[in-house]
C-alpha cells in the first residue's frame, strides 16, 4: 500500500463510485510529478466524482483530463492542473510548490514556468491545518538529519523534506485517519528519500559517502590516518545500508545522525519496546564486524 493508498472497494474504487476509474500512471512519470500526481488521483477516486463531472467544473475536455490524470503527454500548464484541483477542493498552495519542482523535473524553462503560474489569478494564502503545522515543527529537524545521512547534500535535504511536508499537508485527512500519524509520515519521507538515494546494483542504499562527513576523520590531521578512519566507517556505513528497513532507519538516525534513543520513537512512529528491539537486532547484526562504542544516552 502507498503512502496516499486508503482503504477501498476493489479496483481502489469507492462505494457507489461512477464512471471508470483512469488508467495507471505512466512508468516514464518523475518522482517529482507523481509527487503530486497520485494524491490527485486518490481524491479524485474519493470524491465520487466522473470525467464528465471534472470536464463540466474546470472546463476543459475530457482528453486533456484524462491526459493529466495519467501523466500522458506534455507536462501540463499550471492553468488546467489548477482547474482540476479546484474541482477537487484540493490546497492549491502546497500543490503548486509540488506541481512547480515537478516543471523543473520535466526541464521546463523558469520563464515557462512564471508564465503559466501568471495566467491564473493570484491565489490567497492558504494555512495548513494547526496540527499539521505543529508536526511538520517538531520533525523537521530529525526528518532533514535522516534525508541528508542518505543524499549528502543540506539543499536537497531542505528540498525532500519541504516536499514531504507538502504531500503530507494534501493528505493530512487520511494521515489523520491511519493508526498513526507519526508512522504514516515516516513512511512517506522513507519513500521520497529512497527514491532519490544512490544504490547499489543489488538496490541497497548506499551510505558510504556519509564516511567523508564525520566529525571524527575530519579531525585526523594525518591523511594516513584519516584515510584508514574513512575507509573503516564507510565500510560500516556501508553495512547500514544493508540492515532490513526499520533496523537501517533506527541505525542512521542512531549513528549518523547522533539522535539520543528515547527520541527514535517518537520519530519513526514506533513502540519504544518495538524500537529498541529492532535497534537490538540491528546492534547484533553490526557488532561482528565492525564493534560499537556507542555511550549515547
Amino acid at each position: 500500500m502507498t503512502p496516499f493508498s486508503a482503504p477501498k472497494q476493489p479496483h481502489d474504487e469507492p462505494p457507489g463510485r461512477r464512471g471508470r476509474k483512469p488508467a495507471a500512471i505512466g512508468t516514464d512519470v518523475g518522482d517529482s510529478h507523481r509527487a503530486w500526481l497520485e494524491p490527485v488521483r486518490t481524491r479524485y477516486l474519493a470524491s465520487g466524482l466522473t470525467l464528465d463531472d471534472l470536464v463540466q467544473r474546470s472546463g476543459y475536455s475530457k482528453t486533456r483530463i484524462s491526459e493529466l490524470l495519467r501523466g500522458k503527454g506534455y507536462y501540463p500548464g499550471w492553468e488546467i492542473t489548477y482547474s482540476v484541483i479546484r474541482s477537487l477542493n484540493i490546497p492549491i498552495w502546497p500543490l503548486r510548490r509540488l506541481w512547480t519542482a515537478a516543471a523543473r523535473e520535466a526541464d521546463k524553462k523558469p520563464g515557462w514556468i512564471e508564465t503559466r503560474i501568471h495566467e491564473v489569478q493570484p491565489l490567497q494564502q492558504e494555512q495548513p491545518p494547526l496540527a499539521h503545522q505543529g508536526f511538520t515543527e517538531a520533525m523537521r529537524q530529525p526528518y532533514t538529519d535522516y534525508t541528508r545521512a542518505f543524499l549528502q547534500s543540506d539543499h536537497r535535504a531542505h528540498w525532500v523534506v519541504a516536499e514531504v511536508f507538502d504531500i503530507l499537508w494534501l493528505s493530512w485527512d487520511e494521515a489523520v485517519a491511519s493508526p498513526d500519524v507519526r508512522r504514516h509520515a515516516w513512511c512517506l519521507l522513507r519513500s521520497r528519500v529512497m527514491q532519490r538515494a544512490h544504490r547499489h546494483p543489488d538496490g541497497h542504499p548506499d551510505l558510504r559517502p556519509a564516511a567523508f562527513s564525520t566529525v571524527a576523520q575530519s579531525q585526523i590531521a594525518d591523511l594516513w590516518d584519516r584515510y584508514a578512519e574513512i575507509t573503516e566507517m564507510a565500510g560500516f556505513f556501508d553495512a547500514i545500508g544493508r540492515l532490513p528497513e526499520d533496523q537501517l532507519d533506527i541505525a542512521v538516525l542512531r549513528y549518523l545522525c547522533g539522535m539520543c534513543w528515547h527520541t527514535v520513537p517518537d520519530v519513526v512512529g514506533l513502540r519504544p519496546a518495538v524500537t529498541h528491539t529492532l535497534e537490538h537486532h540491528a546492534r547484533g547484526a553490526l557488532e561482528g564486524t565492525y564493534p560499537l562504542h556507542d555511550n549515547r544516552e
